[in-house]
């Protein structure tokens, strides 16, 4: 509640029923949503989706059901969602998706989950032109980069999200993990602002190889999953995010 908001980014508003669903998550009182049962968790959907969006419970899906489905770890997906990973979910609920980037307020992990390891929040901050320079070391553009660091965290690395997303690029432990095994040349401190832009700017080098240099889908791609947006399209708030950071580009010499 009293976390800060970064100037020029989105919020999102939620309908009656999701926020009946999200005070539901967190144990308040007299707020299941109707047909609720005792026991069931309800998935929160306080905060936009994550890095890789959104997949909305279809009628007689079940969590592993969607892990297996989307390749996500069962174990990961639930703690992204701050679920066991034995709950139950309720038709048409919102399931966050992995990716890179998310807004911000933070949520624990559910009971029985662990986080893997990743990106520590810390009280340094970049400036823009330092963002641009790392990303431009691995062939990014500076502009893009710096134009995403300050859409996510305003260059703020002690930034973490609700879907426990961190520091300046708000990059999720999952995707630290993976982008050091797979992207990195030597290895990463949790602990550095400046690493946290490199994994970042590594895996816009990524997206951006993926997309053949498109940048709006690579934005797209960091802040919903690129096989959610190749499969579904971009959600709206996806399509406001690319927006965003399309303009905020003019304000770092893109």
């Amino acid at each position: 509640d009293d976390a800060a908001v970064v100037l020029g980014s989105s919020i999102r508003v939620p309908t009656v029923q999701e926020g009946a669903a999200a005070l539901a998550a967190r144990g308040t009182p007299d707020s299941a949503p109707a047909g609720a049962s005792p026991g069931i968790v309800t998935p929160s959907v306080d905060a936009a989706p994550a890095g890789g969006g959104a997949h909305i419970v279809q009628a007689g899906e079940t969590l592993s059901g969607i892990a297996a489905r989307t390749g996500v770890p069962i174990d990961q997906l639930a703690a992204l969602n701050g679920v066991a990973p034995d709950s139950w979910v309720f038709t048409g609920s919102p399931l966050r998706l992995p990716g890179a980037g998310s807004p911000t307020a933070g949520l624990p992990p559910a009971p029985g989950t662990s986080t893997p390891a990743g990106p520590s929040p810390t009280g340094a901050r970049v400036d823009g032109a330092r963002v641009a320079q790392i990303a431009a070391e691995h062939g990014v553009p500076g502009s893009l980069a710096a134009a995403i660091g300050w859409q996510e965290s305003g260059f703020n690395n002690a930034m973490v999200s609700s879907a426990n997303a961190r520091g300046v690029m708000q990059v999720i432990p999952g995707t630290w993990n993976w982008i050091q095994s797979n992207l990195a040349d030597r290895t990463l401190d949790p602990n550095s602002a400046e690493d946290n832009v490199r994994a970042g700017s590594l895996f816009l080098r990524h997206l951006l190889r993926e997309t053949g240099g498109d940048l709006a889908m690579a934005a797209a791609g960091y802040y919903q999953g690129l096989r959610s947006v190749r499969d579904r399209g971009m959600y709206d708030d996806t399509k406001r995010y690319v927006d965003n950071v399309l303009a905020l580009r003019s304000r770092f010499g893109g």
